[in-house]
């Protein structure tokens, strides 16, 4: 495992502060080219992770299922739509529909997911270390530093490429 992982969600509690700051300071300067940076990153920090020994995401967050999610995952499922959101998923103060529970419904005892071919769209593209939703929403990565280790990964490695 690599060094900078090592003891990494102690690590980011204790940066989380100082992540923030990061972040809105980057978010601020336009992303100072991070969106040239944040795909090798990416790579780097999966290259060193694999998610199915971790399934935090999972574990502890809701992605957010929009309709064309639902409609996806009743057809995998072979049930109808009104029954996916019945059993599995409920509406937060957003609006937005959400597990009803944690850990996600759809994680099985191994960290694989049981619809994966048909996964919402917010679970594809978590942890969105190689988008610019990484520096456009700062609150949220940094809250996903303390979730997910590739999150942490490139946060860091981004620090020490462009310090501000």
């Amino acid at each position: 495992m690599n060094e900078l992982l090592e003891n990494w969600e102690e690590k980011a509690q204790e940066k989380q502060k100082q992540n923030k700051q990061y972040l809105q300071k980057l978010q601020s300067k336009r992303g100072r080219g991070v969106e040239k940076l944040l795909p090798d990153l990416h790579e780097e920090a999966f290259s060193n992770i694999d998610c199915l020994q971790c399934a935090n995401c999972c574990k502890t967050i809701s992605p957010r299922f929009k309709p064309p999610d639902i409609k996806r995952i009743a057809k995998y499922l072979g049930m109808k739509e009104a029954a996916v959101i019945d059993q599995y998923l409920l509406m937060d103060k957003e609006g937005d529909y959400v597990t009803k529970s944690s850990p996600c419904p759809f994680l099985d005892s191994d960290n694989y997911c049981s619809i994966y071919p048909a996964r919402p769209g917010d679970c594809e593209n978590y942890p969105y270390t190689d988008s610019y939703h990484f520096f456009k929403r700062p609150n949220i990565t940094y809250l996903n530093s303390t979730i997910c280790p590739a999150v942490y990964f490139v946060l860091e490695k981004l620090k020490k490429e462009l310090p501000l």
